[in-house]
């Protein structure tokens, strides 16, 4: 996988996008590498990398606004980097539509891994499970692989097979992350799932991650398929009503 997968790495430090950029290319990545968003947004239009990574404060075009100017136009995965774990930072990077982010300073291994892990998860978009196993034990209606929550104008229609989605019978548009995460909770409606769960089955964590990760995506996703469709129980983590 590595030796075909196409970079972009927008970062203005010199030292530091540098020397990632041979770590990376160490690992048997290609590396396209810019100082700042405007040309960053050019490579990613002209190069169509498999994934991006963004350092949140380049001149031009800050890392956010880049992000968003690419999810406009595509589903490849981002992850962005800060210099800060600042709340702020994170919220506003995931919001714009980045699937995961990195806090500066980092180690080359655990960059190369967070990477692999979005790769995996992208490359695997049908989700956590197949449209059998989603299906298995689910107490909503399930017909030819589409799994039927609710009626009327606010029904949720997922297709697990076609991997689309419908609420009310319009199209609802999903990243592959969103719809990893939907899938998750399609897979057990009505049983609540842990951030901890959700960190490893959707986001591909084998050690802990940052739960703000879920909680801004989980938002992300109730914007899309209806408020109440995902309930919060405080103190455990969330559940799909059935």
């Amino acid at each position: 996988m590595a030796e075909q997968t196409h970079v972009l790495f927008v970062e203005d430090d010199d030292v530091i996008r540098e020397a990632t950029q041979l770590a990376l290319e160490r690992d048997g990545f290609v590396v396209t590498a810019m100082p700042d968003g405007l040309s960053g947004l050019e490579a990613f239009r002209a190069d169509r990398p498999d994934i991006a990574l963004l350092d949140v404060m380049v001149p031009g075009l800050d890392g956010v606004s880049l992000c968003r100017r690419i999810r406009d136009e595509s589903a490849v995965p981002v992850i962005m980097l800060s210099a800060r774990a600042d709340s702020i930072d994170v919220v506003l990077g995931l919001e714009a539509g980045a699937d995961d982010y990195v806090t500066k300073p980092f180690d080359g291994a655990v960059l190369v891994a967070r990477i692999r892990a979005v790769l995996r998860r992208f490359g695997h978009a049908s989700g956590p499970r197949s449209g059998a196993d989603a299906a298995d034990g689910a107490s909503s209606a399930s017909v030819g692989g589409v799994l039927s929550f609710g009626a009327g104008a606010g029904e949720l229609e997922i297709d697990t097979e076609g991997m689309e989605v419908r609420r009310g019978g319009t199209p609802v548009a999903l990243t592959p992350t969103e719809m990893r995460l939907l899938l998750e909770f399609s897979s057990s409606p009505g049983t609540v799932l842990s951030r901890d769960r959700l960190l490893e089955r959707v986001w591909d964590y084998g050690w802990g991650g940052d739960t703000r990760v879920v909680d801004v995506h989980v938002q992300r996703l109730r914007t899309k398929i209806g408020q109440d469709r995902i309930e919060t129980v405080r103190g455990f983590g969330y559940k799909l009503k059935a």
